[in-house]
């Protein structure tokens, strides 16, 4: 008998890899096209079940009818990257081209808890082309992955969405520059005083469950890490004076009557490339999105 809790086995075949990733896509334009999000809650879970099902809620309340600029989601070119390891969750990445996002890759984590179950993406980010690092793979071409708190990387996969927290918080040398670090601060720093109009931010770690980090070992030794991380910002106006009229998006998940403040709650989950040894976190590709907000 094989125990699957103990032994090292592929998390899945291509074959049953591929057939998960149409019905993923399947589920999405189903969802997408009728802005509903119980077309696609089997299908999604972690990060992307927030983000996505926020989305689609908001699209709801705004086009009840359906989304009237609904695309078809068409993913081609698709590679798989299977892990070999043992226990659960077992899981797998899916990169493949889409026909929007501007040519990025769309990178999808699969996973499931157990054989019963049906596999879900926890994690979607797209990634420019040729950002998708080259893979350790052993003799049958399954890939390794890295425990949460494995050493020898600048970074362990456990710790990377509390030092991305306090890396938008204080700054420092952890993350190389980028659009979703160095350039993320300046923009807030522009944007935290205004005449009239103050805006505060929050950054919070988020690890359990479906939101816990998975990481690939990655042919040079480093990792291409998938994480989460959970962030808040407050919109207080002065007296006498009013907080900007939100979007239609955010109008529909506020709750509370916008007055003097507006709290937006947002999900992201993250790629990073964390080198071996020690050096800078490069982001290669990042999801956020609006999940809730609060008016007062």
């Amino acid at each position: 008998m094989v125990h699957g809790e103990r032994e090292v086995l592929p998390a899945t075949s291509r074959a049953e890899a591929a057939k998960a990733l149409v019905r993923f896509t399947d589920a999405y334009n189903r969802a997408d096209k009728a802005y509903d999000r119980s077309l696609d809650a089997g299908q999604v879970t972690g990060a992307l079940a927030d983000i996505d099902g926020a989305r689609l809620k908001a699209g709801h309340v705004n086009h009840p009818s359906g989304n009237p600029r609904h695309t078809p989601l068409e993913l081609t070119d698709a590679h798989f990257t299977i892990p070999a390891k043992a226990g659960w969750p077992r899981w797998f990445v899916a990169d493949a081209k889409g026909n929007v996002g501007g040519g990025a890759r769309w990178l999808l984590v699969f996973t499931r808890h157990g054989l019963g179950e049906q596999w879900k993406v926890a994690y979607l980010t797209l990634v420019a082309p040729g950002a998708v690092p080259e893979f350790r793979k052993d003799a049958d071409g399954f890939a390794e992955t890295v425990p949460a708190d494995a050493p020898g990387l600048a970074v362990p996969p456990a710790g990377l969405s509390r030092a991305y927290a306090r890396y938008l918080r204080d700054g420092g040398k952890t993350f190389a520059d980028g659009r979703s670090t160095s350039a993320l601060r300046a923009d807030r720093a522009r944007r935290a005083k205004k005449p009239g109009l103050v805006r505060q931010f929050i950054d919070e770690p988020l690890t359990r469950g479906d939101y816990a980090p998975l990481a690939l070992r990655t042919a040079d030794g480093g990792a291409l890490v998938f994480f989460t991380t959970h962030h808040f910002e407050k919109q207080t106006a002065a007296a006498g004076t009013s907080v900007p009229v939100p979007n239609k998006d955010v109008q529909a998940l506020t709750k509370g009557e916008v007055k003097q403040s507006l709290t937006l709650e947002i999900v992201s989950n993250e790629a990073a490339l964390v080198p071996a040894g020690s050096g800078p976190v490069s982001i290669v590709g990042q999801v956020r999105g609006l999940t809730a907000a609060q008016g007062e």
